[in-house]
């Protein structure tokens, strides 16, 4: 998942960060009110996780105007203020949950999957007989489990995603890596090999094929 993070405590921010980072999803950063607003409202995520006192702008304010702007994005809501009468506030304001700190990160990853379960109906990919589950983050070929990286499972899924099309290597650096990595280098290329020869060793057909010149392309046949 790409999640975005509105949290102004450094400490707090890398905790975050390390952690759903390290649990296989893609995060964005952002430690002030009003630039959390604007990424939500100018990009794409799947999640947010959004502290309650903010610099700028509060946690609930960016959520009242989220909802009021119609985005639906699923928001988990963290805050140091745990009474009744704070989080039925946060909720009320349009915050899908509300997790007091301090808080156990199993517990935020386990509440943010929930939010996304709720969000999105779609939990499981299928090309062919390669399967992948979003839930429990697993894959396997004609029942044969096949155990990715998290940077794999990333590419794996966005090549899912969008089957039967042309990827290049520009949207790959976007989507994937998010711009890391200068367009020169040959680390989509290192992935790519890996995951092919993680999905295609041992089978018949190949799923993964290289366009020449263009880019990578995930079919069942052909």
């Amino acid at each position: 998942m790409r999640i975005l993070v509105v949290e102004d405590d450094h400490e707090a921010a890398a905790y975050l960060v390390k952690g759903l980072t390290e649990s296989g999803h893609r995060v964005a950063l952002v430690g002030e009110g009003r630039d959390g607003l604007e990424r939500a409202t100018h990009e794409n995520f799947d999640a947010m996780i959004i502290d309650r006192m903010l610099p700028g702008m509060d946690g609930l304010s960016i959520v009242a105007a989220m909802r009021a702007a119609r985005n639906q994005t699923p928001v988990l809501v963290l805050s140091a203020l745990g009474d009744v009468d704070d989080r039925v506030k946060g909720l009320r304001a349009g915050c899908d949950d509300y997790l007091s700190k301090p808080f156990a990160f199993a517990e935020l990853l386990a509440r943010l999957e929930a939010l996304t379960r709720r969000g999105n109906a779609e939990t499981r990919l299928a090309v062919g007989d390669l399967e992948m589950d979003l839930l429990t983050r697993s894959v396997t070929r004609d029942g044969r489990i096949i155990d990715l990286l998290p940077r794999e499972f990333r590419l794996l899924e966005y090549l899912m995603r969008h089957a039967g099309h042309i990827v290049t290597r520009t949207m790959l650096l976007e989507k994937v890596w998010d711009h890391h990595f200068d367009p020169q280098t040959n680390v989509i290329d290192v992935h790519v090999s890996r995951l092919r020869q993680k999905l295609d060793k041992g089978f018949a057909t190949p799923l993964l094929h290289t366009v020449r010149g263009a880019g990578y392309t995930l079919r069942a046949s052909g």
